[in-house]
């Protein structure tokens, strides 16, 4: 088969469409014949050096996909060769063919477009078990969302929205604040103009937000908690503006607030596993009741991989960027 390598570290002209051995699946898992992946900020840190895959997992890009089953291996049940999935990777998504634990793999929602299935796992794994399974998101509440117009903002906006909460997001150009504002955003910020911890307290009668879904670690640390309301919830899933950042402990004390730092990529398979079955069963029959989507800004070859990073490094997208099998 073939997939994008990574021979040495750099920019995205390093991405090289290659042979490569085909994956076998093993006890638990399955093979994918892939449709199409999509661009995640991972596997652009992990192309420059600083990401590496878990252990055991493939070397080759690629969080999520799209496809169709080619094989079963053993001890698998629930699902047949030819079904058409989208699954949860921790690697390996950028290629031809890859396998998938069982307990990773979702049915493509009723309606939507194989292709753009790819556009769900990751997102939709990342907002549910950050924002609702753990920071326990609950309608009427306020979720601020930072870079609302990515792939996580897009999706967090509408699951936040179906669920009865109001949500503000940031971003930094009035066309992605509008995009926010028509999957149901109800306060707009543009981080580049405005103080987001000022113009949330402004909106919401000086509460701020009950959830804070971060992607930029210490850069907003400080100002996440001045942002934050009684008894709120800051999840951290990013670290875009660095890792080390001054906290100021009498501030979050004396709002009870509490903080999450996760990565998906690296948990074991039983979390993952359950993280996906929460998925399929609060999210998926949302997709399929029409009530949120997948928000695809282009497909690319993914022969082509190396554009579509540069389109994500240059933030010139809203929602996710995919990579289609020619």
């Amino acid at each position: 088969m073939r997939a994008i390598t990574i021979p040495e570290s750099g920019g995205p002209e390093v991405l090289s469409w290659d042979e490569v051995p085909d994956p076998v699946p093993g006890e638990g898992e399955v093979l994918v014949e892939v449709v199409a992946s999509a661009v995640n900020r991972a596997d652009i840190v992990q192309r420059q050096g600083f990401y590496d895959p878990p252990p055991g997992a493939s070397p080759y890009p690629g969080l999520e996909c799209s496809g169709r089953i080619a094989e079963l291996g053993t001890g698998v049940s629930g699902w047949a060769v030819g079904d058409e999935v989208c699954g949860l990777l921790s690697g390996g998504g950028y290629a031809e063919k890859v396998v998938v634990p069982a307990g990773q793999l979702l049915p493509v929602p009723k309606g939507v477009d194989l292709k753009h299935a790819a556009a769900l796992p990751e997102v939709a794994c990342t907002v549910w078990s950050n924002v609702f399974m753990i920071a326990h998101l609950r309608p009427g509440e306020t979720l601020l969302v930072h870079g609302g117009s990515s792939g996580i903002g897009t999706m967090a906006i509408q699951l936040a929205k179906a669920v009865g909460a109001k949500v503000a997001v940031t971003a930094g150009t009035k066309e992605k604040l509008d995009h926010c504002a028509r999957l149901g955003a109800d306060i707009l910020i543009n981080y580049k103009e405005q103080d987001f911890v000022a113009e949330l307290k402004a909106a919401t009668d000086g509460a701020g937000a009950d959830v804070i879904l971060d992607n930029m670690g210490a850069k907003y640390l400080d100002r996440n908690v001045r942002a934050l309301a009684v008894n709120g919830r800051l999840a951290i899933i990013g670290l875009q503006g660095g890792t080390k950042g001054e906290l100021n402990i009498g501030a979050l004390l004396g709002k009870r607030a509490a903080i999450s730092a996760t990565t998906l990529r690296a948990r074991p398979l039983s979390e993952k596993t359950a993280i996906v079955a929460a998925v399929r069963e609060h999210v998926w029959p949302l997709l399929e009741g029409g009530h949120i989507r997948p928000v695809v800004d282009r497909e690319l070859p993914i022969s082509d991989a190396a554009a579509a990073h540069r389109v994500v490094e240059e933030s010139g997208h809203v929602g996710k960027v995919l990579l289609v099998v020619e």
